[in-house]
Protein backbone atom coordinates (compact mmCIF):
# COMPACT_ATOMS: atom_id res chain seq x y z
CA UNK A 1 0.00 0.00 0.00
CA UNK A 2 1.23 3.47 -0.70
CA UNK A 3 0.35 6.37 1.04
CA UNK A 4 0.74 9.71 -0.72
CA UNK A 5 -0.89 13.20 0.06
CA UNK A 6 -3.04 15.27 -2.13
CA UNK A 7 -0.46 17.25 -3.18
CA UNK A 8 1.73 14.90 -4.09
CA UNK A 9 -1.04 12.65 -5.78
CA UNK A 10 -1.97 16.01 -8.38
CA UNK A 11 1.89 17.13 -8.73
CA UNK A 12 2.89 13.37 -10.23
CA UNK A 13 -0.69 11.94 -10.96
CA UNK A 14 0.72 9.90 -14.06
CA UNK A 15 3.60 8.63 -11.97
CA UNK A 16 0.84 7.70 -8.93
CA UNK A 17 -0.96 6.12 -11.63
CA UNK A 18 1.32 4.03 -13.35
CA UNK A 19 3.29 2.29 -9.94
CA UNK A 20 -0.65 1.80 -8.76
CA UNK A 21 -1.79 -0.22 -11.96
CA UNK A 22 1.84 -1.46 -12.13
CA UNK A 23 2.01 -2.96 -8.41
CA UNK A 24 -1.55 -4.11 -8.44
CA UNK A 25 -1.89 -2.30 -5.07
CA UNK A 26 -4.02 0.66 -3.83
CA UNK A 27 -2.43 4.27 -3.33
CA UNK A 28 -4.24 6.02 -0.36
CA UNK A 29 -4.51 9.90 -0.80
CA UNK A 30 -4.60 11.68 2.07
CA UNK A 31 -6.18 15.52 2.28
CA UNK A 32 -5.64 17.86 5.76
CA UNK A 33 -9.20 18.26 6.89
CA UNK A 34 -11.03 16.13 4.46
CA UNK A 35 -11.91 12.54 4.09
CA UNK A 36 -8.90 10.13 2.57
CA UNK A 37 -9.42 8.65 -1.18
CA UNK A 38 -8.15 5.04 -2.15
CA UNK A 39 -6.86 4.69 -5.62
CA UNK A 40 -6.88 1.19 -7.13
CA UNK A 41 -5.82 0.14 -10.62
CA UNK A 42 -9.13 -0.96 -12.89
CA UNK A 43 -7.82 -4.91 -12.31
CA UNK A 44 -7.71 -4.49 -8.86
CA UNK A 45 -11.20 -2.87 -8.88
CA UNK A 46 -12.86 -5.84 -11.35
CA UNK A 47 -11.32 -8.46 -8.96
CA UNK A 48 -12.87 -6.92 -5.86
CA UNK A 49 -16.43 -7.00 -7.64
CA UNK A 50 -16.68 -10.33 -8.80
CA UNK A 51 -15.69 -11.25 -5.16
CA UNK A 52 -18.58 -9.01 -4.13
CA UNK A 53 -21.13 -10.50 -6.88
CA UNK A 54 -19.71 -14.14 -6.05
CA UNK A 55 -20.31 -13.72 -1.78
CA UNK A 56 -23.86 -11.70 -2.20
CA UNK A 57 -25.65 -14.91 -2.21
CA UNK A 58 -25.63 -16.42 0.56
CA UNK A 59 -26.28 -19.75 -0.70
CA UNK A 60 -23.54 -19.57 -3.16
CA UNK A 61 -20.93 -18.17 -0.20
CA UNK A 62 -21.60 -21.52 1.89
CA UNK A 63 -20.20 -23.43 -1.24
CA UNK A 64 -17.36 -21.47 -1.90
CA UNK A 65 -16.74 -21.53 1.80
CA UNK A 66 -17.31 -25.30 1.62
CA UNK A 67 -15.14 -25.37 -1.65
CA UNK A 68 -12.09 -23.85 0.20
CA UNK A 69 -12.19 -25.88 3.33
CA UNK A 70 -12.56 -29.01 1.16
CA UNK A 71 -9.17 -27.62 -0.88
CA UNK A 72 -7.11 -27.04 2.89
CA UNK A 73 -8.22 -30.50 3.67
CA UNK A 74 -6.97 -31.79 1.05
CA UNK A 75 -10.17 -33.81 0.07
CA UNK A 76 -10.26 -32.52 -3.81
CA UNK A 77 -12.79 -35.09 -6.59
CA UNK A 78 -12.11 -34.89 -10.12
CA UNK A 79 -14.00 -33.98 -12.35
CA UNK A 80 -14.78 -34.04 -15.99
CA UNK A 81 -15.53 -30.80 -18.31
CA UNK A 82 -18.74 -31.11 -20.75
CA UNK A 83 -17.65 -31.52 -24.01
CA UNK A 84 -18.03 -28.33 -25.93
Amino acid sequence: MHIVSYSEARSHLKEVMDRTAADADVTIITRRGSANAVLLSQEHYNSLMETVHLLRSPANAAHLAQSIAQDQAGSREPHRLADA
